[in-house]
């Protein structure tokens, strides 16, 4: 998963542009983890679902078993 997740960070992301500080990249990395990766990117391995829906639909899941 993690060799998956870093390729696709430097498609994605940092193989696009040049950055002119670390700073700058580092708030595109964190935007990139943060604002896209988990909340907009589809994952195969959670069946084409966004890790923050894969959430939801799994604590959904828990709380009916639970009740």
């Amino acid at each position: 998963m993690m060799e998956s997740f870093w390729s696709s960070m430097q498609i994605e992301l940092l193989n696009r542009r040049r950055w002119k500080t670390r700073v700058e990249l580092a708030n595109a990395i964190f935007e990139y983890i943060e604002i896209f990766y988990n909340r907009q990117r589809r994952h195969s391995s959670l069946g084409y679902r966004t890790p923050i829906e894969f959430e939801v639909t799994s604590e959904d899941d828990t709380a009916s078993a639970v009740n």
